[in-house]
């Protein structure tokens, strides 16, 4: 038995509730565990629940309380996947409280988050009435290709606002970058080691590239910054290519990422990279190179003068939270649902710095402070 007025026993339960993604992890089981076990809580307090299968073995968790015809719509929202364990220093399942920390996989991401979510909406449930309608979206597969999410916009689910329970160390972030990942492929001559008049080194043309982007990187740099999120940046994420020391490679694929800001469009990012690569064409005359568009996520940002991110800062002065706006250096599921039309920012406890950490951990006091906020806020938000 769980008291569910106690957001910190709730994210014990879901920490040592295994939801390792599948995807990420051999062995991993995925969502099935923790969307039976946060359903059976959501029905418990009066909920209207629906568990979806949205991928083979892959779960989605949704439920609502409310009347949408008396008032406005909100969506608390979580994913319930986490990374792997294999390099982890600490038992990831124990949910040992230690020193005011709560210890395991997916306690700072994003299981003290999804608790502190929970917390706020059994107390809503307990009080009776609700002047509007709540939904809580517990969705699968973050932590790869958002499934979950991606099935749930595609749903036609909307909603006036809502607030994605990422680690953000309780400030409100409602800007977060986006990514782009880009193939560089190189094609060279095979030949033996000892023939550089017939060889062409595919290789040695990707590290002539890469040195090349020192320029890319310096002009990122040279735009005023984003308010919030600074600047664009990218790195090389992988470098493959070659057969033997022997033998002139004939092939190298070389992949970046770009992380990109509000506006930055993918056309615009390839066009960047293209760039580059054309400049080095005229370096080199048997230069024989591609750019690929690979996968890609947009950075969407919501106003700081909207009524969603007032109403969090005025939920935070309630409980005596200094309000801080800060934004969100990772990707997260908050673009979809603003691409989809509904505003969303993320707010919740722990520190990204500790996300996926091989002693991964969260401040315990963070999850009470972010239910406590929730709760205001909802009360707020549906009721005014």
């Amino acid at each position: 038995m769980i008291n569910h007025d106690d957001p910190l026993a709730i994210a014990q339960a879901l920490v040592a509730t295994p939801s390792v993604n599948p995807m990420l992890e051999e062995g991993g089981g995925g969502e099935g565990a923790i969307a039976d076990l946060t359903a059976g809580w959501l029905q418990d307090w009066g909920l209207k629940v629906d568990t979806v299968e949205v991928a083979p073995g892959r779960w989605n968790v949704m439920a609502e309380i409310g009347n949408p015809e008396a008032g406005r719509t909100l969506i608390l929202n979580g994913h319930l996947d986490t990374v792997g364990i294999a390099h982890m220093k600490i038992p990831p399942f124990d949910a040992k409280v230690q020193n005011g920390r709560l210890w395991g996989r997916g306690s700072c991401d994003m299981k003290g988050g999804l608790a502190s979510l929970l917390t706020a909406t059994a107390r809503v449930a307990k009080e009776g009435e609700l002047p509007g309608k709540l939904i809580i979206a517990l969705t699968a597969d973050e932590e790869y290709k958002s499934v979950g999410m991606e099935f749930l916009v595609n749903s036609g689910i909307g909603a006036d606002a809502a607030v994605i329970c990422e680690p953000t160390g309780l400030a409100v972030m409602p800007a977060h970058r986006g990514f782009v990942w880009v193939t560089a492929l190189f094609r060279g001559k095979a030949a033996h080691g000892s023939q550089p008049d017939i060889g062409v080194d595919a290789i040695e043309h990707a590290g002539r590239y890469l040195v090349n982007l020192g320029n890319l990187a310096k002009e990122l740099k040279e735009v005023s910054p984003h308010p919030l999120l600074s600047y664009g940046s990218f790195h090389a994420g992988t470098i493959k290519g070659g057969s033997v020391p022997s033998i002139y490679p004939s092939e190298c694929e070389l992949v970046l990422e770009r992380r990109t800001l509000p506006g930055e469009t993918p056309a615009l990012v390839i066009d960047q990279f293209q760039a580059v690569l054309d400049k080095l064409a005229i370096e080199v005359e048997d230069l024989d190179a591609e750019i690929i568009q690979g996968l890609t996520r947009s950075a969407t940002e919501v106003s700081e003068e909207s009524e969603l991110v007032r109403g969090l800062f005025q939920a935070c002065s309630s409980q005596d939270i200094d309000p801080v706006l800060e934004g969100m250096s990772a990707w997260v599921d908050a673009a979809l649902l603003n691409e989809a039309g509904t505003p969303a920012v993320c707010f919740g406890p722990g520190s990204i710095r500790q996300a996926h950490s091989a002693d991964e951990w969260i401040d315990t006091s963070e999850i009470y402070i972010c239910a406590d906020v929730l709760h205001q806020f909802i009360r707020n938000f549906l009721g005014d």
